[in-house]
């Protein structure tokens, strides 16, 4: 047995706007008997497209009844677009919450209200697009693209929630592979539209600032003791540093390297190439002799 809200029980008891409207100039009809559930809704809108009254009747469970009842006392006074916005969650939240198997009610309200505003402005009842594509659920004559709009509105993920919400399935179940194909194929799309629609995101690298004349010398220092002069050692040399003005490093050449006849293409090859690298490509190395 379900679990009823007090607020459900009281307009299933006690419904209010039942029976047939006389001078409704808008109607709507949504589902049938064959398929359990129907409901006829009737308002009556004046010049300034303002619901002055509605009422229904319907052919259902307890929670059609309720939900019906429910929102003809949520549409009256709102105007027609304000009438649409009642989703069907306004509707169940209204009524204090509705059993997940019987979400369907709420639904079906949602639809007979926007079927008879549709035909109040001379609009096309029902979508097109939806009527025509695929039957997926034959025993309630449930289409492909109405599973749809409804798994996208109401956050559908399981077969049991489109049961719920438009009754697809919920006969001899040999519908719930198809059905399960419908909610994986809109998911798996809209992950790809937000994908698409997630900005890139930019990774700026801000430039390192650049060193002061002290912190300069002794990262030219560092990098002589540590990578230049032992390379220079294993053919007996030495390097000595002698000064630093600006961008000018001057340099002094030990051991074999003193007298050494390419001593300038180590200096400007070698030495240099290596401060430009871990210090700063503007550095210029002279010799000291």
């Amino acid at each position: 047995m379900w679990d009823y809200s007090e607020k459900v029980m009281e307009h299933f008891f006690n419904p209010k706007n039942m029976g047939e409207l006389k001078d409704a100039n808008a109607v709507g009809l949504i589902g049938s008997i064959v398929c359990g559930d129907a409901l006829k809704l009737f308002l009556k809108v004046d010049e300034n497209n303002r619901i002055l009254d509605a009422s229904f009747q319907t052919f259902g469970c307890g929670s059609a009844i309720a939900s019906s009842s429910m929102l003809t006392e949520m549409v009256k006074g709102k105007t027609l677009d304000e009438a649409l916005l009642i989703t069907n969650e306004d509707i169940a939240n209204a009524l204090g919450g509705l059993p997940p198997e019987k979400m369907h009610c709420s639904v079906m309200g949602r639809e007979a209200l926007e079927a008879a505003i549709k035909k109040y402005r001379g609009e096309a009842i029902h979508d097109k697009e939806e009527d025509e594509s695929r039957i997926i659920c034959r025993c309630f004559g449930i289409t492909e693209n109405k599973i749809r709009r409804n798994v996208v509105e109401n956050k559908l993920k399981t077969v049991q929630d489109v049961i719920n919400y438009t009754k697809a399935g919920g006969g001899c179940s040999s519908c719930h592979t198809s059905i399960q194909d419908v909610i994986d194929d809109v998911w798996k799309k809209e992950l790809s539209a937000k994908a698409e629609l997630k900005p890139s995101i930019t990774v700026i690298q801000e430039k390192p600032l650049p060193l002061n004349n002290l912190q300069k010398i002794m990262k030219i220092q560092q990098t002589i003791e540590e990578e230049i002069k032992p390379a220079l050692m294993v053919d007996g040399g030495s390097l000595e540093l002698i000064d630093v003005a600006g961008n000018t490093v001057k340099v002094k050449l030990h051991g074999a390297c003193s007298s050494c006849p390419s001593s300038s293409f180590t200096i400007k090859t070698f030495v240099q190439r290596v401060l430009r690298e871990k210090v700063e490509a503007q550095l210029d190395v002279v010799e000291v002799r």
